[in-house]
């Protein structure tokens, strides 16, 4: 198993056009593999606007889903890893905010349904209420790769940091996150949390946005990031489309771990985080 490794966030400018979405996001995808990334993420709702409307026009049923069929095309011919940002997924008469894994052959390992939907109401500011579309996701989410174990979640998820102490105590080393923040919540929280994440479990934790789109009325907060797990931001673009490439080194994480030993000094005998079972 290496001990390194290349991550890639692919930043897209999402429009109101499914076509042209994908198009983009196969595009960067073929770009990040052939500048040598290992696992690839693309940005929530990278195929269409974030608006309860668009969730519903632009769902996709996965076993007949376009979008995950040539992602998956993609991930096999360039023998990469793909998260697939996160879609509006349709089962039966429910709807999900969904992100789906692929692996280096071209199947689905995994996917992750949006545990915590975002319902804000921010005076003179935003508001969305996710929840008068979708459904709850119910499961914590896990995937093995070649290089580490990795956590998934979508965007709102980051906001409730048990996850990730579970995903941790699961032995996950680093954390992909699609998530468009606003261009409100995203000044005054995207880096505090990300930075909180990464050095309170030592891992490495990628946030991959959608690029800004003054055209549309939620605007995407952008700035893609990834923070190692002292903490540091090493990894981080503007608003406007573009790839972030990253290394991750598993070597480094453990030295962080050995010097600063925080997760070993946890007093479980008083507390502890636990799945229900």
């Amino acid at each position: 198993m290496s001990k390194n490794f290349k991550i890639a966030l692919c930043q897209t400018k999402v429009k109101d056009d499914k076509d042209y979405n994908l198009k983009k996001a196969l595009e960067f995808i073929e770009e990040a593999a052939i500048n040598g990334a290992n696992i690839i993420s693309l940005g929530e709702m990278f195929i269409c606007p974030y608006r309860n409307d668009a969730f519903i026009k632009y769902a996709e049923e996965e076993a007949s889903s376009q979008t995950l069929k040539s992602i998956s095309n993609m991930a096999k011919k360039h023998n990469v890893y793909v998260v697939a940002g996160s879609i509006p997924e349709k089962e039966e008469d429910r709807y999900y905010n969904t992100s789906y894994v692929i692996g280096k052959d071209g199947n689905i390992i995994t996917k992750h349904r949006k545990m915590h939907l975002f319902d804000i109401d921010i005076k003179d500011g935003v508001y969305m209420k996710e929840s008068d579309t979708f459904s709850y996701g119910e499961n914590i989410t896990i995937f093995d790769t070649d290089y580490c174990k990795v956590g998934l979640a979508i965007c709102y998820d980051m906001r409730f940091p048990e996850i990730f102490r579970i995903m941790v105590q699961n032995d996950v080393k680093l954390v992909i996150v699609p998530a468009a923040f606003n261009n409100i919540t995203g000044p005054a929280h995207w880096d505090i949390i990300i930075r909180n994440r990464a050095v309170d479990n030592q891992i490495y934790f990628a946030a991959a946005s959608p690029a800004r789109n003054y055209d549309e009325t939620y605007l995407a907060y952008g700035h893609s990031s990834v923070c190692n797990p002292f903490g540091e931001i090493i990894g981080q673009l503007a608003e406007d489309e573009d790839i972030l490439y990253s290394n991750i080194d598993l070597e480094y994480l453990e030295k962080v771990r050995e010097q600063l030993p925080l997760l070993k000094h946890r007093r479980l005998d008083l507390y502890d985080i636990k799945t229900k079972r």
